[in-house]
C-alpha cells in the first residue's frame, strides 16, 4: 500500500512543482497585461481571467483532455492527460495570481515611480528594483492561501486518469474495503501543507526589512 502511495504522491508533487514554475511567471505577465493602457489587451487579460476563475477547474481540465478530439478529431495518445493536467492547472492558477499580483503591484504609492524617475531608473529598473520586492512581501500571505489550496486541487487530477494520490488511496480504499488509505492521504496532505506554510513564514521573516 505505500508503494502505491509513494507513487500517487510523486505525481502530486509533480503537478505541483510544474504548476507552480508556469504559473507564477504567467501570472506576472497577465497581470502586467490586465494593467496596460493598450485596452484590447486589457480587455483579453480581462476576459481570461473571469473565464478561467469563473468556471470549474475540472471542466477546464476535461476540456484541454477531449477538447482536441470532440473538436478537431485529433489523436493525442495516451501521454497527452499529463500535459492536459499541467496545462489545465497553469492556466488555472495563472489567472488567480495574477488578480494577486495586480493587488500589489497597484498597492504600491505613486510617488515611489515619479522617485525613480527623477533618479533616472527606466520603468523597467523601477519594477523589479523597487516595485517588485515590494509586492512580493505584501503578497505572500494571499500567495501562501492559493499555494496551499494548489496543494489539496491536485486531487482533481483524477478526471483524467492520473494515478496521483488521492486516486491510488481511493483505489486501495475499494480493494481493501478500509478507510486507512484515506486518513494516510489526508495526512500527507496535511504534512505536505505544513511544510510549505514553514516556507512561507521563514520567506516572510526574511523579508522583515520591507516595511510600509
Amino acid at each position: 500500500m505505500m508503494a502505491l502511495m509513494g507513487s500517487g504522491l510523486t505525481l502530486t508533487a509533480q503537478i505541483f512543482v510544474v504548476t507552480l514554475v508556469g504559473a507564477l511567471p504567467l501570472g506576472v505577465v497577465v497581470a502586467l497585461c490586465r494593467m496596460s493602457r493598450f485596452k484590447p489587451l486589457a480587455w483579453l487579460a480581462t476576459l481570461y481571467i473571469s473565464v478561467l476563475r469563473g468556471t470549474p477547474l475540472m471542466l477546464q481540465l476535461m476540456a484541454l483532455m477531449f477538447g482536441p478530439y470532440y473538436l478537431f478529431g485529433a489523436q493525442l495518445g495516451a501521454g497527452w492527460k499529463f500535459w492536459a493536467c499541467d496545462i489545465g492547472f497553469i492556466l488555472n492558477y495563472a489567472a488567480y495570481f495574477a488578480e494577486i499580483y495586480r493587488s500589489g503591484i497597484q498597492s504600491i504609492p505613486r510617488g515611489q515611480h515619479e522617485a525613480a524617475q527623477v533618479l533616472g531608473y527606466t520603468r523597467a529598473q523601477t519594477f523589479f528594483k523597487i516595485v517588485l520586492p515590494q509586492v512580493v512581501k505584501r503578497i505572500l500571505p494571499a500567495m501562501g492561501n492559493e499555494i496551499i489550496t494548489l496543494v489539496k486541487d491536485t486531487s482533481l487530477a483524477f478526471v483524467l486518469g492520473i494515478m496521483e494520490m488521492f486516486t491510488q488511496a481511493q483505489a486501495i480504499a475499494a480493494s481493501q474495503v478500509s478507510m486507512l488509505p484515506y486518513v494516510i492521504a489526508a495526512a500527507i496532505y496535511w504534512v505536505c501543507c505544513l511544510v510549505i506554510e514553514f516556507i512561507l513564514h521563514r520567506i516572510e521573516k526574511r523579508l522583515d526589512y520591507y516595511h510600509d
